[in-house]
């Protein structure tokens, strides 16, 4: 068990019943009350972001995943295929397991899988993807005065914010866990 003073961004807890992954918190003092402590959490299984807030000295259960590498194979139906690259085991995650991450899928793309229990339950992405841009306006010369973006289509479907000098077909770098565009490769 942990206490609300050993939260950290990024840890596994069990909240209400769930498994789920802290991606921010704050511990806030108010006048006259006790302390409280605001979190921003992912369910590890529905990939759902929601924000709790509980009281300072809340006591959760710590959760210890592991993680193995993996190389995304195919999409069937709703379903994503991958291959631990350690066992040669198929494994079969749902599009609600994959959440945001489905937009940031190419052919043979190594990844992490988190397991929970032996079972699987998402993936981590690397931190920086490169994706081929299939669809964007043309840029005109002269636009870029006012260091303008304009939407880019990704193979995988994402559209992107680009600066005004990137084409259809060039391939640029994307950062998975904002969506951002980065730098043209």
């Amino acid at each position: 068990m942990i206490s609300t003073g050993d939260l950290k961004k990024n840890l596994a807890i069990e909240f209400e019943g769930q498994p789920c992954n802290i991606i921010e918190w704050q511990h806030v003092k108010i006048g006259r009350g006790g302390a409280i402590v605001r979190m921003k959490l992912r369910n590890l299984r529905t990939g759902a972001i929601f924000e709790r807030t509980c009281d300072a000295g809340e006591k959760f259960k710590r959760l210890y995943l592991d993680r193995s590498k993996v190389t995304y194979q195919y999409p069937e139906g709703n379903q994503y295929h991958f291959m631990d690259t350690s066992t040669y085991e198929d494994i079969v995650l749902t599009e609600q397991q994959l959440g945001d991450a489905k937009a940031y899928l190419i052919d043979n793309l190594e990844l992490d899988i988190v397991r929970l229990d032996e079972e699987p339950i998402s993936v981590e992405l690397p931190e920086k993807i490169v994706l081929q841009v299939t669809y964007t306006e043309p840029g005109f010369k002269g636009d870029t005065a006012t260091g303008g973006t304009k939407p880019a289509t990704t193979e995988t479907g994402l559209v992107v914010q680009v600066p005004l000098f990137i084409s259809t077909g060039d391939s640029i770098r994307v950062n998975t866990s904002t969506g951002a565009y980065v730098e043209r490769v």
